[in-house]
């Protein structure tokens, strides 16, 4: 399925506006997909992640989440020193109103329409973030730096006994910046709580393995992660349907 694309505003309940990407599927969605981004801004590749999930029938939206301090950032992949600041300035308060802007902007479009989150690097916590926020079908987080506690984010595992729905976790067993005990802690933390997850580690792979922009990219490991992702996604999307339409 092809898409079609468009930049659209949104309110955010602290008075702000923040920017978003949104691809949509040629023909009816099959549900919504909050997409949240990296570091690095809503660039092209987040764009066209965007798009191929709208390609698989998913109406999907990828907010500018630094839009409070550095509307329209996009900044190289060697250039971290520049995303640094825009990360620091994050709220959770903040992450948790921009949450509910792009899920209410995809409920307004479509009452109802199952919709689940997925984030890569800060977005991957910030998709985690949203099963404890809104009523998703599931998340799905890559490589979430500040799920477990990290110098950057408050950590969520006192949080994750609050989620609201399954999420699926990818890992790189060779990130330097998320070790074995991080992941250890988020995945004991949702089986403490008696949570739905899935836990998978590529043993080869980097942080950052699902971008082929980056240097990390790992191509053996992306390949497995997408139909691991897709059907994690219908299999919860199909279901939050169905239940919906009971």
């Amino acid at each position: 399925m092809s898409s079609l694309t468009e930049s659209v505003t949104l309110s955010v309940s602290d008075g702000t506006s923040m920017h978003a990407y949104v691809a949509r599927p040629a023909g009816q969605p099959r549900g919504g997909l909050l997409v949240f981004q990296e570091a690095f801004g809503v660039n092209a590749h987040i764009r066209d992640v965007a798009e191929r999930f709208a390609g698989q029938g998913y109406l999907a939206i990828a907010p500018e989440l630094f839009h409070r301090t550095a509307p329209g950032f996009d900044c190289l992949y060697t250039d971290f020193p520049s995303a640094l600041p825009q990360m620091q300035a994050l709220t959770d308060a903040g992450l948790a109103a921009d949450i509910r802007a792009a899920f209410d902007w995809v409920q307004s479009g479509a009452k109802g329409l199952p919709t689940a989150a997925i984030g890569y690097c800060m977005g991957g916590r910030t998709a985690c973030l949203a099963a404890l926020t809104v009523p998703l079908a599931c998340a799905v987080s890559y490589y979430g730096g500040g799920i477990a506690p990290s110098p950057m984010f408050p950590d969520l595992i006192g949080r994750l006994k609050d989620a609201k729905a399954p999420v699926m976790f990818f890992w790189g067993g060779k990130d330097g910046h998320i070790g074995p005990d991080a992941v250890s802690a988020v995945e004991n933390a949702m089986r403490a709580a008696g949570k739905p997850y899935v836990n998978v580690v590529f043993s080869e792979a980097d942080h950052g393995f699902f971008c082929d922009a980056r240097a990390s990219y790992n191509a053996a490991a992306a390949a497995q992660a997408w139909p691991l992702t897709l059907a994690f996604l219908e299999t919860h999307v199909t279901a939050a349907s169905r239940k919906a339409g009971a």
